[in-house]
């Protein structure tokens, strides 16, 4: 299947956090408090893909309150933090909004992400991905992790779904 086919299916985007959402350091302050640096591209698309009536997620091995503060920021609607084995919960998430996981895209970078990227419709990475992710992937976006690479996935998505140049009118004015 074409992968402008397999994004037409896609209603529900689960991204892994760190790698993709972040560049995938581990920062910690003085006082042991973990930094992220998330890209401000990558919320905008958030943002438009959820006003297009879609649904975001935040799948994640790691706990981190940042998360959560980013996530609700940007209003995402399903973060799931503290889970190694990941396709249990992608499944989980997808029964919960009566969807299949034919209809789920899943951005992941590293190993742990392969077993959720195999299962679902549309298989997304980042430039920098480890070697095995990359080539399993249905799409390999050309900006790494942390650097607008979530942004890059939105759009492939939503213009194989023809809504693109709707959800970014209120900029354009076309």
């Amino acid at each position: 299947m074409k992968t402008e086919d397999r994004c037409k299916k896609v209603e529900l985007i689960l991204s892994d956090v760190d790698g993709v959402l972040t560049d995938g350091g581990l920062i910690f302050d003085n006082q042991g408090i973990e930094i992220k640096r998330f890209h401000v591209r990558d919320g905008l698309a958030i943002k438009l893909w959820r006003r297009g009536g879609f649904k975001f997620g935040v799948l994640t091995a790691r706990t981190s309150h940042i998360v959560k503060l980013r996530s609700t920021e940007l209003g995402v609607d399903v973060v799931r933090q503290g889970f190694e084995e990941k396709l249990p919960v992608a499944q989980e998430v997808a029964n919960e909004l009566g969807l299949t996981l034919e209809q789920v895209c899943y951005i992941g970078d590293d190993l742990p992400d392969l077993p959720v990227m195999r299962s679902v419709g549309l298989a997304v990475t980042v430039a920098d991905a480890c070697d095995e992710v990359r080539a399993m992937a249905h799409h390999v976006t050309k900006r790494s992790g942390g650097h607008g690479a979530v942004r890059e996935a939105i759009e492939h998505i939503t213009k194989a779904k023809g809504v693109w140049d709707d959800l970014i009118r209120k900029y354009t004015g076309k």
